[in-house]
């Protein structure tokens, strides 16, 4: 219950401070949908860690 709890606090930080930068720094529409992605992935693949769905070390390259 505790890591559930942690992790929708994490997902809201992680989303007022997206909504806070899109909201207030000026910058490109592309540039602005590129970070959108890039905080998008990197939030699905912190996700799938902390779930234990997906671990990094299990790549074999």
């Amino acid at each position: 219950m505790n890591l559930l709890i942690n992790v929708v606090v994490e997902l809201v930080v992680i989303g007022v401070i997206l909504w806070l930068i899109n909201r207030f720094l000026p910058m490109a529409s592309s540039i602005r949908s590129i970070l959108n992605f890039v905080v998008v992935i990197a939030v699905i693949v912190w996700l799938l860690r902390v779930f234990g769905i997906w671990n990094v070390s299990s790549l074999h390259l």
